[in-house]
């Protein structure tokens, strides 16, 4: 309470001194004008302050994990502040690829044929100027992986790399982690804004205005980098079919579920939720979610089950929309999620052995 009396005196100092030099006091003919701005903008703040602003939920399974990431990874801790005109979930998500820069850099790509006639495509960045890790046989790699349509070019992604750049490391999926345990050579992963219950997921960007905003063009996204490669599934999949669907849920039901086996689409959204899971994760994990988050509804994240396992770790905040996470007047260079992700690592490559 003290902090936020404060925060709201040193606001209303600053927008009065800053209005006294840029606002004209004959404004509507008089001081009016200048009264009505101030008190639009200490309503505002105040609003901001209390209601917006705010510490995220940290839910842990275990008193080790929650002391270690206070000790070495503050961030989880400290008050988030969304972008003052930004902070609801949509705009957060919508602006989040255009608002923010896109640092240069250069992937070494590797091309690893599977022995089902796949491929797995990396780009790498090695990172061969690391001030700290000058042997790269013992220079750690972080594996980044992006979502539903993303690639390696995605901004989010390239904010990672540069930060790990600048920790001097080279470059996970829950239902990987859950399905093998501690066996992973994994040492520890990181999810940002991940959809823990599919059909919830699908259910919500069902709704008008999410279809509208992101269901219909993530769709038409997926539609065509199956297109490229029609030739390859024509004799398993109606692809004629699968580009007349008009969502996410009708694309799964077309092709997703068929290319990969499954009887029905329920089974392939029930295999495809990490939330079940997420019990069985034998290495640490730090999930960081937005309770707004429109394509992962707060309702359906697991803080019960996460209680129950000593390597989870939930940071929910109230806002930040998916893989948003703005702060700052201007977020062009750096983000919540970034904070995170860049301390989280750094802890776990530094500290692990504590944990």
């Amino acid at each position: 309470t003290q902090r936020l009396a404060m925060d709201l005196r040193m606001l209303s100092r600053e927008l009065s001194l800053y209005l006294e030099h840029h606002v004209r006091v004959g404004f509507f003919g008089s001081g009016v004008g200048l009264s009505l701005i101030l008190g639009f903008s200490v309503a505002y703040a105040c609003y901001y302050l209390s209601s917006i602003a705010k510490k995220p939920q940290l839910v842990t399974g275990g008193e080790s994990f929650s002391r270690f990431l206070q000790d070495h990874c503050p961030v989880v801790t400290e008050t988030y502040y969304p972008t003052v005109w930004c902070w609801e979930s949509r705009g957060q998500t919508l602006l989040r690829p255009f608002i923010t820069s896109k640092p240069s850099v250069q992937y070494r790509n590797e091309l690893i044929k599977t022995a089902d006639g796949g491929q797995i495509s990396l780009d790498w960045f090695d990172n061969y100027n690391s001030k700290c890790y000058m042997d790269a046989t013992t220079r750690p790699t972080i594996l980044l992986l992006p979502g539903l349509t993303g690639t390696s070019k995605e901004s989010y992604i390239l904010h990672m790399i540069h930060l790990s750049e600048e920790l001097g490391y080279r470059m996970l999926l829950l239902n990987y982690l859950g399905k093998i345990g501690p066996k992973t050579p994994l040492k520890a992963a990181a999810t940002f804004s991940v959809g823990w219950n599919t059909f919830a997921c699908s259910e919500s960007l069902e709704k008008p205005l999410n279809w509208l905003l992101f269901n219909y063009y993530l769709t038409t996204c997926l539609q065509s980098s199956v297109n490229k490669h029609r030739h390859m599934f024509v004799k398993q999949i109606d692809m004629d079919h699968v580009m007349k669907a008009k969502s996410i849920r009708e694309f799964d039901k077309r092709f997703t579920s068929v290319m990969f086996g499954y009887q029905t689409i329920d089974d392939y959204y029930t295999d495809a939720s990490p939330n079940r899971r997420l019990k069985s994760v034998g290495i640490p994990v730090l999930c960081l979610n937005s309770v707004d988050d429109v394509f992962s509804p707060s309702h359906a994240i697991p803080i019960e089950t996460a209680k129950q396992n000593p390597n989870v770790a939930l940071v929910l905040t109230s806002y930040g929309g998916h893989i948003g996470f703005l702060e700052g007047i201007w977020p062009r260079q750096s983000t919540y999620m970034d904070r995170v992700f860049k301390q989280f690592v750094q802890a776990m490559v530094e500290h692990g052995h504590e944990l």
